[in-house]
């Protein structure tokens, strides 16, 4: 059975299109097939992935492009199964594996399927999200990084309940609430300010954006816990988006219940290098204070 490499790219680049085609002739040469998705595959000069193409066609997910490219590669190599490789072209990229200068090690590593090695991937939790309105889930969806519930309109104030396990731990007025993986505490979590969590620790974030309370601080919460966020039934709506893509209207009184994903998602390392030093590079932080300044 021909080997295959789903390619999911950051198109309208020239740069990028010059790079898929490079990967291209280094796969074929090693009588790998690559494939993209049905939208983009016309302008990447690939054959197109079939609709219901089943997980034995697709090995490997290939992301070329920042964090938001990764994100649509997860959406693709979730339901098959099967691992995510990023290749950061973007500005951070902190969920992408490689950069440019590390492409042919990435590709490298696909061919020889380094992969399948001890340590070759790491699993990163997801959460299931589910909104339910008199009774009845109207939505469901899920995330990587997170699912955030934010105000349908800019003049309004989100009123909202946030309860852990059934029970109420906090009520105010706010732009929204966020709900975040450890792998999404880097991202619009970071920016909300809460903490950084290590990937390896699974734990679910609660995060408020600009909440009208005294207790309206960042909790961090048991991944067997259910995270709701009820919205005041004669209050507004909101907007809910999981991952910043998938995104749902969501009515006034409905609860929106997020808990840990069924299916997570496996992304490939390359190396062994530790997040800590992941976390310096990515956002250039400085790590020589005045303890070496003093000699």
């Amino acid at each position: 059975m021909t080997r295959r490499v789903l390619l999911v790219a950051h198109t309208g680049r020239a740069d990028v299109a010059a790079i898929a085609h490079k990967v291209w002739e280094r796969l074929d040469a090693e009588g790998i097939g690559l494939v993209g998705l049905a939208d983009e595959s016309a302008e990447l000069e690939l054959t197109a992935l079939q609709e219901n193409g089943r997980a034995a066609e697709v090995e490997v997910v290939l992301a070329l492009g920042g964090d938001g490219t990764l994100l649509r590669a997860a959406e693709a190599a979730r339901p098959l199964g099967v691992p995510v490789l990023g290749v950061n072209l973007g500005r951070v990229g902190f969920l992408a594996e490689a950069d440019v200068d590390t492409l042919d090690e990435a590709v490298e590593s696909i061919i020889h399927r380094h992969y399948l090695q001890p340590g070759g991937v790491t699993v990163r939790m997801t959460v299931d999200i589910s909104v339910e309105f008199e009774g009845e889930i109207i939505e469901r969806c899920w995330a990587l990084n997170e699912v955030s519930v934010e105000k349908a309109t800019r003049e309004r104030i989100l009123d909202v309940v946030v309860e852990v396990d059934g029970r109420g731990v906090s009520a105010f007025g706010c732009d929204g609430v966020l709900c975040a993986t450890p792998t999404g505490s880097t991202a619009y979590a970071f920016s909300a300010g809460g903490p950084i969590i290590w990937p390896e620790v699974e734990a679910l974030l609660v995060i408020p954006s600009n909440a009208h309370a005294l207790f309206a601080r960042p909790l961090v919460v048991s991944p067997e816990s259910t995270v709701t966020v009820h919205l005041d039934p004669d209050g507004h709506g909101a907007i809910l988006a999981c991952d910043g893509r998938r995104i749902h209207e969501v009515p006034s009184g409905a609860r929106v219940h997020v808990r840990r994903g069924d299916r997570p998602v496996t992304m490939i390392r390359l190396g062994d290098q530790p997040f800590s030093d992941r976390l310096v590079r990515k956002f250039a932080l400085p790590v020589h204070g005045w303890r070496q300044q003093r000699h």
